[in-house]
């Protein structure tokens, strides 16, 4: 009887514990990237990097304040 027992409250917990989960995962809202960020070229080395972190100046992207210095390098 005991053993019965054990089964019927490990099987509720385990249908409990998949309700909560299933909930959870139907209640977070999706991530969804509004505006996807733009990959540019260092003018002056030639390096990718997202334009939120590149700097711009004259129509130029720079990956760097150094490279925005010296300006536009000899592109290969």
């Amino acid at each position: 009887m005991v053993r019965l027992l054990f089964w019927i409250a490990l099987i509720a917990a385990a249908f409990w514990l998949w309700r909560k989960f299933k909930l959870s995962q139907q209640s977070r809202p999706e991530q969804r990237l509004d505006d996807p960020l733009k990959m540019v070229r260092c003018a002056h080395c030639g390096v990718h990097l997202p334009n939120d972190r590149a700097l711009h100046r004259g129509g130029e992207w720079y990956c760097s304040p150094a490279h925005l210095e010296q300006g536009p390098g000899d592109q290969r």
